[in-house]
């Protein structure tokens, strides 16, 4: 893997350990010579995640629409800091260049990347690997909901392994290195409509 994109808060949050998080992370992922592919920002957990990077020889890029590039939270120590026209764009552009995507703990913005790229797993789009980095069992709720829509049938069992949940940088990227997407036949036939 070059590249992997990490979606995260653009606020610390109110546990120092999500900080921490976002630094070991990036430490991590320049320790594997893994480049980072971000929401741009220096603020938060984003922020927490490219100091780690940068802090330790890794890379960084990131990815940022115009609107927040003139509120001053653009990160100014990027290897390079892509600006775009809209969120739209951002989301495109970042997993053109990534080859995982991690989610730390953040809001609905994070909730809604790291979804989107499940869902595009789902439907074909791509085979890379998804994964929920759990600091503080932040997100043992969300993981327990994907585990009642597939026992309520709305997520197929197949589509299990696409959805991976560890509570260190290591393992997840160990988990993001033996990856193979399942194969899966369509979600739905003309039948089932």
């Amino acid at each position: 893997m070059k590249r992997i994109c990490v979606y995260c808060g653009s606020n610390p949050g109110s546990r120092p350990g999500y900080v921490r998080a976002g630094r070991a992370l990036g430490h991590e992922l320049a320790r594997r010579d893994v480049g980072l592919v971000y929401g741009g920002a220096s603020v938060g957990v984003m922020g927490a995640v490219a100091d780690g990077v940068l802090d330790h020889g890794g890379s960084a890029i990131g990815v940022l629409p115009h609107f927040f590039a003139t509120k001053e939270v653009a990160h100014s120590g990027l290897d390079e800091l892509l600006i775009v026209n809209s969120m739209h764009q951002r989301k495109a552009r970042m997993a053109e260049l990534s080859d995982g995507f991690i989610a730390l703990p953040g809001g609905w913005g994070t909730i809604e990347e790291i979804f989107e790229m499940l869902t595009w797993a789902q439907l074909g789009h791509h085979e890379k690997p998804c994964g929920l980095l759990n600091i503080k069992s932040y997100y043992d709720d969300l993981f327990s909901f994907l585990e009642k829509a597939m026992e309520e049938q709305f997520v197929r069992e197949e589509y299990r392994p696409m959805m991976m949940m560890d509570t260190s940088p290591a393992g997840l990227l160990d988990r993001f290195g033996s990856y193979r997407a399942p194969r899966v036949k369509k979600w739905i036939g003309p039948e089932e409509t």
